[in-house]
């Protein structure tokens, strides 16, 4: 099965990582792991004013913050996976990698914030439920 694994390197990610590590049939070689991690866009007037190869290694350099932990934690798991960065809204871009992967399976942790806080300030994982043709399985 791909699997597309989106992080943030919040609690939220360590948990679903935990909720992987916790059920062995989530580990081995019958699953292709891709991890993605969506960084926020600088706003364009103050990327105007920076120079590329430095917007694109801040870019990289936050990225790699995310995904130092994460390639331990599958290295020590014995597992592979390929690891994506993009700049973008999350949402907008996980949704879109799911459909062009194509993964069978969006792993996403979630905040797991009351009705009403997703009505009022909306949610990532609500969002790609939303735009998402793929299965998601989220974890809180």
């Amino acid at each position: 099965m791909k699997i597309l694994a989106p992080v943030d390197g919040s609690a939220y990610t360590k948990r679903m990582l935990a909720y992987i590590a916790a059920h062995d049939d989530w580990l081995g070689s019958q699953h292709a792991y891709t991890v993605l991690n969506v960084q926020p866009a600088v706003p364009p007037r103050a990327a105007a004013v920076i120079d590329k190869a430095d917007l694109k290694a801040y870019y990289e350099a936050e990225s790699e913050k995310v995904f130092k932990p994460i390639r331990a934690f599958f290295a020590k798991q014995g597992v592979t996976a390929q690891f994506v960065a993009k700049v973008g809204h999350a949402a907008d871009v996980i949704a879109q990698q799911a459909g062009k992967g194509p993964f069978d399976l969006v792993v996403l942790g979630s905040h797991g914030q009351s009705s009403l806080m997703n009505l009022v300030m909306g949610s990532v994982a609500t969002k790609v439920i939303a735009q998402c043709k793929v299965p998601v399985l989220l974890v809180r």
